[in-house]
């Protein structure tokens, strides 16, 4: 392994230099310490995909622009194919894998199988890790703010009615397991 060299940024932080080679990185992903040996130009999603067998998020246009490779580093959206896995350490990762408790879906999780919110089903992680988060940051007052704060997540089967559908249903804490009073 090469040596590790210390720079010192603007900010008056030390952080270490690796690389070029393969480097062991240490990622904290859905609660759990994950170490592997990734090159530094290896992006969280491959990382996550390739690596550590969390296959969740989805590789869709490899460029940052389809978001179903959605996932949160400390609470935040991320496009995981546009971020270095490097630097996601000593940071709180959470992918789709880790959304669920104690083998309970996450209210979205069963608001989108209520709503119907998929067709093929592989935006579906990185759709449902932002719809959350979308709530979290309290931008799902109406569907035109829903759509505006969705825009980053393409669903190429257009189900877009039925995924805000499922986000007003858990904003609204209403329970739609029957499909009934649907508001598309």
């Amino acid at each position: 392994m090469p040596a590790r060299r210390s720079a010192v940024t603007e900010r008056g932080r030390t952080l270490d230099e690796r690389g070029p080679g393969p480097v062991e990185v240490t990622l904290k992903v859905n609660g759990a310490e994950l170490t592997t040996e990734i090159e530094p130009r290896v992006s969280l999603l491959d990382a996550l995909r390739e690596r550590l067998s969390m296959t969740g998020a989805k590789k869709g246009c490899d460029q940052g622009t389809c978001g179903a490779c959605t996932v949160w580093v400390d609470g935040r959206r991320v496009l995981a194919c546009l971020t270095l896995a490097m630097t996601c350490e000593r940071r709180e990762i959470t992918t789709i894998e880790g959304l669920a408790e104690k083998n309970e879906l996450h209210d979205m999780q069963q608001a989108f199988i209520a709503e119907d919110a998929f067709q093929c089903g592989f935006c579906t992680p990185g759709q449902i890790m932002s719809a959350v988060a979308l709530l979290k940051e309290g931008h799902a007052g109406d569907d035109a703010e829903i759509k505006e704060w969705m825009s980053g997540n393409i669903c190429r089967c257009a189900a877009y009615p039925h995924i805000r559908a499922a986000i007003r249903a858990v904003r609204d804490g209403t329970d739609r397991a029957d499909g009934a009073d649907r508001a598309d």
